[in-house]
């Protein structure tokens, strides 16, 4: 049997802290959500319409220890993973419950907060080292003449 693709790629903005621990054998586990937005045109009343998605993401390892050190609410990122789904029993009602997320195997920061916090971090395994600093002169996230849109983004 081959093994089909599953491969799945975000860009979007955490909408709170990540959630942070350590499991029993040692190993670090963070979860969190990015909104990732998309829009279109209503086809009866021509508006533009702009719908947030929310994706759960968990991250393990070395990854996780840099998400819970550098990522805060609002942050910029570029996640990389696989899609699970977990299945567990609610404990109050015994009930089968089901989780759907994304499991990280790479992170990059977008934003120039994280880009600075993250610069002097060295690159681990699932962790894209972050983006070059901006010339002396010229303010960190413009390059080329271009402007920062980021600040326009409604998510």
């Amino acid at each position: 049997m081959s093994k089909d693709l599953n491969q799945c790629n975000f860009i979007g903005r955490l909408g709170r802290d990540p959630e942070s621990r350590f499991m029993p054998s040692g190993g670090a586990v963070a979860n969190f959500s990015i909104a990732c937005g998309d829009d279109y045109r209503d086809k009866q009343t021509g508006q533009k319409v702009e719908q947030v998605n929310w994706i759960s993401i968990v991250a393990f390892g070395r990854l996780a220890e840099v998400v819970g050190e550098y990522l805060r609410k609002g942050s910029k990122v570029y996640v990389s993973g696989k899609q699970v789904t977990r299945k567990w029993q609610d404990k109050a009602t015994g009930a089968d419950r089901y989780t759907t997320e994304i499991v990280a195997n790479d992170l990059q920061m977008l934003d120039s907060r994280g880009a600075a916090s993250g610069a002097g971090a060295e690159p681990t395994q699932g962790q894209a080292p972050a983006p070059a600093q901006a010339p002396a002169g010229q303010p960190a996230g413009q390059s080329g003449g271009f402007d920062n849109f980021d600040d326009d983004i409604p998510f």
